[in-house]
């Protein structure tokens, strides 16, 4: 049984991007008789807020969009992603990093990777009495995944992706990443992986702004003995301006083009669905609607489809 999620954030409303990757989700679970999750991804406690998870529910359902079974909120989770944490700790392939980003900065030029500059290591080989001195002084800290360390354990990993084939995992790209912060105890990379697990996902659809980071998620299940869903990134929608729409521009919510008087129908096309003369997707053109064309440069390495 096919079994999709969407998973937004509630830090804003929902705008015609977010309507699209939810079509999408929807779409590909529906067709198959599969089952469609929501997920409220709410970890970032300072940003966060109640009304705006209320008004992804609404949005959603003013779409005429159906999930199954209760909607799974990260921030009632968190013991699964301590539990992770701990695993990975018992295995010696996480370290405390009490680096800020000035600390960073003054290392010198790091090479960049999907997130940017890489982590130059400087807290890696602390000695364990190191550690735990500037743990017990009340230093802040992170906790990163030594990717070397993890990477032999791992071994050669692929993933599958449905619009481009399969993919041989280079989590190494993004060098040593956080894993959880002293103050939220899990980052993106690993409570989505973990989610995913626990709900069931078999497809992942997501926006292709995420595509690098399947590489850590495959290596994170790996070393959690989690399964592997298959994946299927779709193209972004744009502005005009031809940059990808976003909370933080401004971009027009579900909200607004509702009460301008738009109906669900309206805004369903304005995101890329087609429908029939029944209003319902018509045929195959929302799988691929958005999906990615060979147009977009995801780092793909030769040889690895």
């Amino acid at each position: 049984m096919i079994v999709t999620r969407f998973a937004p954030s509630p830090t804003g409303e929902l705008h015609l991007g977010h309507a699209s990757a939810a079509l999408v989700a929807h779409a590909e679970a529906r067709r198959g008789g599969g089952r469609f999750l929501l997920r409220i991804e709410d970890i970032d406690a300072g940003r966060c807020r109640a009304e705006f998870a209320a008004a992804i529910l609404n949005d959603l359902a003013w779409l005429g969009l159906d999930w199954d079974g209760e909607v799974r909120r990260q921030s009632e989770h968190f013991d699964d992603y301590c539990a992770a944490l701990a695993r990975l700790d018992g295995e010696g392939l996480l370290y405390p990093c009490f680096c800020s980003r000035k600390d960073i900065a003054a290392a010198g030029q790091a090479p960049h990777g999907p997130d940017g500059p890489l982590y130059p290591g400087l807290c890696r080989d602390l000695s364990p009495g190191e550690r735990s001195e500037r743990i017990a002084a009340g230093r802040p800290y992170a906790l990163r995944l030594d990717m070397a360390a993890a990477t032999a354990r791992a071994g050669r990993l692929e993933w599958l992706d449905r619009t481009v084939g399969t993919i041989a995992a280079r989590p190494d790209l993004f060098g040593d990443v956080v894993l959880a912060r002293k103050d939220t105890p899990t980052s993106y990379h690993l409570a989505v992986t973990v989610d995913d697990a626990r709900q069931g996902v078999t497809l992942v659809t997501r926006g292709d702004d995420l595509f690098a980071a399947t590489h850590v998620h495959r290596l994170l299940q790996a070393l959690l003995g989690l399964p592997t869903p298959a994946y299927a990134h779709h193209r972004l929608l744009l502005d005009d301006h031809g940059r990808r729409l976003a909370k933080r521009d401004g971009a027009t919510t579900l909200a607004a083009l509702r009460r301008a008087g738009r109906t669900p129908a309206e805004v369903r096309a304005m995101a890329g669905q087609k429908e029939g003369p029944d209003g319902k997707p018509s045929g195959p053109g929302i799988r691929h609607q958005g999906m990615l064309e060979g147009s977009v440069d995801h780092g793909i390495i030769p040889g690895s489809r």
